[in-house]
């Protein structure tokens, strides 16, 4: 398949999509992908790839692990994504949440193990915040941003709130906060008309005022983080516009802790600037399904196996 990097966006994944088994077999078909798995583990100083391959799940679905995880799968995706097709300059790259992270390897923000860093410090203080400042979030099928918005404005009462975390497409939507909150809005969505509303398994409230409590850790943490101008154009979860000096990218990323996933506006962006192709690189294809609901035309491509490097060269 010919791609076209004016028309193309390179998008990566947040937790949520990890799986056991993750990267493994993109591990054993190409080197540059076992030499990443294979640079973390020795950065971290513990087997990273044996948690994502092997479990036990729980591990990996501690936000400690699977943050950097995630990470790690994306950028060993990308390198051999590089390898394929050399010089390959997308129009826009863009992550969800943890994925904007991913992202800056991608634009060469930072090198491969300053994100890792950073992606593990966020994982550590976003688990200590859940500790801290107990929540969850719950996923609301059917609404719009309006009605939940309202929803989220009557069932917050005082320290109790519950916010918006994710506009992940039309008719789903992620909202977040206390758990007291969360209990009064899930009869109310359903009134209000809900198709469905999930409870997420998640120990913590991301993209939530619950998260302050690790704002100033990771404002530090990205403060040190010797971010580079970008060499391609970023796509900011909180702004869901261009990103395109380091300093805002900085602030994008410490504002992101507590704020809305803007992924619908995101995407929509990207697509009235031309953007007719987008390549997910790493764990799943939870993203194109995503952009799958919010354009049905848009091109649609998932790479972290090696077949789908494959079926992509055929």
């Amino acid at each position: 398949m010919e791609l076209n990097p004016a028309t193309t966006a390179l998008i990566f994944p947040g937790q949520g999509s990890q799986t056991l088994g993750m990267g493994q077999s993109l591990t054993n078909a190409y080197p540059v992908a076992r030499a990443t798995f294979a640079q973390a583990d020795h950065f971290l100083g513990f087997p990273l790839s044996e948690i994502a391959w092997n479990g036990p799940e729980a591990d990996l679905n501690d936000t400690i692990n699977t943050q950097p995880a995630l990470l790690v799968h994306s950028v060993a995706a990308l390198r051999v994504f590089w390898e394929t097709f050399p010089g390959f300059i997308p129009a826009f790259v863009a992550g969800h949440s943890l994925g904007e992270l991913t992202a800056l390897v991608a634009n060469e923000v930072l090198p491969f193990e300053a994100v890792l860093s950073l992606t593990r410090r966020r994982g550590e203080l976003m688990k200590q915040a859940g500790e801290r400042a107990p929540g969850g979030m719950v996923a609301l099928l059917g609404l719009g941003i309006p009605e939940v918005e309202a929803l989220c404005a009557r069932a917050s009462s005082g320290a109790e709130q519950v916010q918006i975390a994710n506009d992940n497409c039309p008719g789903q939507v992620v909202v977040s906060g206390a758990g007291e909150a969360l209990r009064r809005l899930i009869p109310l969505a359903e009134q209000a008309g809900a198709r469905k509303v999930v409870p997420l398994m998640v120990s913590i409230a991301a993209h939530s005022h619950l998260m302050a409590h690790a704002q100033a850790g990771f404002n530090q943490a990205v403060e040190q983080a010797p971010l580079a101008e970008p060499k391609t154009t970023i796509i900011g979860n909180v702004t869901a516009r261009p990103l395109r000096r380091a300093r805002d990218i900085e602030d994008d990323l410490k504002a992101q802790l507590t704020s809305r996933v803007r992924w619908t506006e995101s995407v929509e962006y990207m697509l009235a600037q031309g953007v007719n192709t987008f390549i997910e690189i790493g764990t799943g294809d939870v993203l194109s399904s995503l952009i799958k609901r919010i354009d049905r035309s848009a091109g649609r491509i998932t790479l972290g196996k090696p077949e789908d490097f494959s079926a992509l060269l055929a």
